[in-house]
């Protein structure tokens, strides 16, 4: 056997030893959710009353005369409740790999999963492939209970081009969660309400419920370099405008090379993290 095939050999199985832990810390985040099943049916909850709580102030619109003149109260329901839906989504996708570190100390095994001989990249791909699965399977449950309820009407809407954003968003978006995962590293004490701090200035700046141009101006520059700011307007125009892939392609380019430089440097200031932790010994679950 030449060197060169037992080179390739070993890439290879190398290469599926690192699969296997991939899918391994996907499944192992499975278990933990499996452990606290009534607490995620209790937040599936609360996703599903935020959501239906922005359509129902759509409608109440209605009843303060905003509906009548040029005013289009139908797609103001529309625009709210998808802005509702889709930050439901990456905000779920966006927090769940973040509180992975805060999971990991609260149950005694980040000390463990840091020693263990994976590559780190693997172990937070693998949280974040749980995360995006898991969040898109929620936020179909609460859109058939806002479908059930309100008249929305998707007969212009190109899910094809709100699909391809939606996927191009999910490069940016694993970058954002794996930065904001190093929170938790940097204080056991305050680093998930850190967390939450972020989640609530996304919120704030990406034009969730408004467009940008209602914002002050520092404000407005925060949102431009919001990533989430381009998959909320980009897969807006595909479900209220009808845009298709074709001209998606310049909105999912941007969002694909602002993941591009999100996540290698997430990685590398988790490695960062990962280290001070160690030397401080803020690994432990009390910190």
């Amino acid at each position: 056997m030449t060197v060169e095939v037992r080179r390739s050999i070993r890439r290879l199985g190398a290469g599926y030893s690192e699969m296997s832990a991939l899918i391994g810390f996907a499944e192992r985040q499975l278990y933990v959710y499996k452990r606290y099943w009534v607490w995620e049916i209790v937040w599936l909850f609360y996703s599903i009353v935020s959501v239906l709580s922005i359509g129902f102030l759509a409608s109440g619109l209605d009843t303060m005369g905003a509906g009548s003149g040029g005013f289009d109260l139908h797609r103001a329901q529309l625009y709210l409740l998808i802005g509702a839906l889709l930050w439901g989504y990456l905000s779920l996708v966006f927090m769940e790999a973040a509180y992975a570190i805060a999971w990991e100390r609260w149950e005694g095994t980040i000390e463990y999963t840091f020693m263990a001989p994976v590559r780190r990249v693997t172990h937070l791909m693998g949280i974040c492939l749980f995360a995006i699965g898991y969040g898109l399977a929620r936020t179909f449950i609460v859109l058939l209970v806002a479908v059930a309820i309100f008249d929305i009407d998707f007969s212009h809407a190109n899910i094809g081009g709100a699909l391809f954003v939606l996927g191009a968003s999910i490069v940016p978006l694993i970058g954002l969660a794996i930065l904001t995962s190093v929170l938790p590293l940097l204080s056991p004490q305050k680093g998930e309400q850190m967390s939450f701090a972020v989640q609530g200035f996304m919120l704030l700046v990406s034009g969730v419920y408004y467009p940008l141009s209602v914002l002050p101006a520092p404000l407005q520059v925060a949102g431009a370099i919001s990533p989430l700011t381009y998959a909320l307007a980009g897969m807006r125009r595909s479900l209220l405008e009808g845009a298709g892939v074709g001209e998606q392609i310049p909105t999912a380019a941007l969002l694909v090379a602002m993941g591009v430089v999100l996540v290698p440097a997430g990685i590398v200031v988790f490695g960062w993290a990962e280290r001070r932790a160690k030397s401080l010994g803020l690994l432990k679950r009390s910190g």
